[in-house]
């Protein structure tokens, strides 16, 4: 997968695409992500967070990256990064908050899940936080579990997906309302 379109706000289309984190194009995802992670945790958990993970693990073969343009502006994205030869983990997921209640954090999830697939992977987990209970809903909704967490002073949440089946198939194709 290196584009495709998904249907928008009123059905507009939108661009997904497969980038390099270090491409222009991340430089708003990875700035509103900062700025959330500030806002939301302490700007210490943020900076830290955004340090936490080279961009050269985001690239094949062992990681991608995707972002998700309306109208030329990137308004969601996210990568994943090699854990073991089965199992990825999802980072620097977002979606700018004027564009949230879209459906753009699922396209992104499910384009993140099929790279991971295409990359060869069969597990994928992901961290999130306490005062994020929008993506614990979404990762929940969309059929993963809860997974103990390792070494975090934060609170931190930890999920795990199957990737042996196909998006959709676990949870019957449904999005969440």
């Amino acid at each position: 997968m290196t584009a495709g379109s998904v249907p928008g706000p009123q059905q507009e289309p939108v661009e997904l695409r497969r980038v390099p984190l270090t491409d222009s194009l991340v430089e708003p995802l990875l700035q509103g992500l900062a700025e959330e992670y500030g806002r939301r945790y302490g700007l210490s958990i943020g900076a830290g967070e955004m340090a936490a993970a080279p961009a050269q693990q985001f690239e094949t073969p062992d990681g991608a990256f995707v972002v998700l343009l309306d109208n030329g502006r990137t308004v969601a994205g996210g990568g994943v990064r090699r854990l073991s030869s089965t199992t990825c983990e999802v980072k620097r997921m977002w979606t700018a908050p004027d564009r949230r209640r879209r459906g753009h954090a699922t396209a992104v999830l499910r384009a993140l899940e099929e790279a991971a697939r295409d990359l060869g992977y069969r597990c994928i987990r992901l961290v999130t936080g306490p005062a994020q209970p929008e993506a614990i809903a979404l990762y929940g909704a969309y059929g993963y579990v809860r997974i103990p967490v390792l070494d975090s002073d934060w609170g931190a949440l930890a999920f795990e997906g199957d990737l042996s089946e196909p998006a959709g198939a676990a949870d019957g194709g449904r999005r969440p309302g």
